[in-house]
Order: structure tokens, then sequence, then C-alpha cells
């Protein structure tokens, strides 16, 4: 997968995955990266599939409606890639947390949904339920926050509620953070969900 790795200034700092939103690519978050942990290695990867020329992570057959088979198939891909970064990269595997935003967020979920030992954490900014017919492994102690706007036009909150509920259900301490804006990702949750993230 098409990718940015930057080497942290700290070994015991995790390492971040940065996953864009929909039309982004692997640069688009690498401030967010820098501002949430300097520290921190940073692996940002671009998604693998293409929707009107704009790059997502898997497809989709319409607005929140997602392709589930390719949804499946990409989460698949993305563990087997961070598996493969770590060890071309030197980072450690079990020391990874992912950032992500609206579709990056969302494929970041599968992964928690899918695998218990994908992520030690997760940042969420406007995510989705990725999958209500898994069951989700054991996530006992994996700390998650959300940031979900009360307004959100593409991500109704009921999706965080639920979301924050299945992963709580799992084992995972799960912060939610609401913000009044629409579905765009803002600095007052970047800060929250910097403050979170520095008291974990």
């Amino acid at each position: 997968m098409e990718h940015i790795f930057q080497q942290g200034s700290k070994p015991t700092s995790p390492t971040f995955l940065m996953l864009h939103g929909t039309g982004g690519n692997e640069r688009d978050l690498l401030p967010l990266a820098a501002h949430i942990d300097p520290s921190a290695s940073v692996l940002s990867v671009r998604g693998n599939v293409l929707e009107n020329g704009m790059p997502r992570f898997f497809k989709r057959l319409a607005e929140g409606v997602f392709d589930m088979e390719d949804l499946k198939f990409r989460t698949k891909e993305l563990y087997e890639f961070i598996d493969q970064a770590a060890k071309e990269h030197g980072f450690d595997r079990s020391n990874v947390i992912a950032i992500g935003y609206s579709n990056g967020a969302n494929i970041a979920a599968n992964l928690l949904f899918t695998y218990a030992d994908a992520l030690k954490g997760a940042i969420l900014h406007h995510p989705m339920v990725p999958n209500r017919e898994t069951e989700l492994p054991d996530l006992t102690g994996t700390p998650v926050f959300i940031a979900a706007g009360t307004n959100d036009p593409i991500c109704p909150a009921e999706e965080s509620t639920d979301l924050e509920k299945l992963l709580q259900n799992a084992g995972a301490q799960v912060k939610l953070h609401w913000e009044s804006q629409g579905h765009q990702l803002t600095m007052p949750e970047v800060e929250a969900a910097k403050a979170w993230y520095t008291n974990l």
C-alpha cells in the first residue's frame, strides 16, 4: 500500500496509523499526528480503492452503505500490511494506535471489530458502525476515542452511540466526544483527542 513512514524520536512512543477520509491521501493527516504526539512514529497509508478518482479504504454501494465483502477484504489487507510495515520499518507491532477520519475511521473501527490484536488503541473521527452482523473479539482494556458531530449529516448520532456500546460490550474503554459541527474534522475535537491521549 502507498504510505509514508516517519520514525519517531522516542522508542517507547506508539506508531500512529493515519487513515484519511474519502478523497484524501497519505499526507493529509500528518499535521494531526505531529500535534497529538510529536515523539510518535507515523505510518500514514493511502486507501487502495478509487471512487470517482478519490482514494478510499473500501468500496461503498451508496453513501453510508458499505460493500461488506470489500470491507472484509480491505480490512484483512490493511491488517497484513501493518504486519509487513512493522518488519520493514522496525516499529513495535503491538504499539500501534490508529487515527482515522471518516472512511479511515471506519476501517480502523473494523480492524477493532475483526482482530483483537490489530491495534493498541484508536482515535476515530466521525466513524460509523462498520459491521452490525459480526461478533467482536475481546477488546478488554483497549482505549478508543470517538469524536462525533451532533448534526453530522453523513454520520447520524445513533451511529456514534451504537459504536460506543458495541465497543464497550467487547471490553474497550471508550470516550465519546461530541461537537456541534457537522462531518468536518475540527480543532476542538483534535484538542479533545490530544487531551485523552495524553492521559492514557
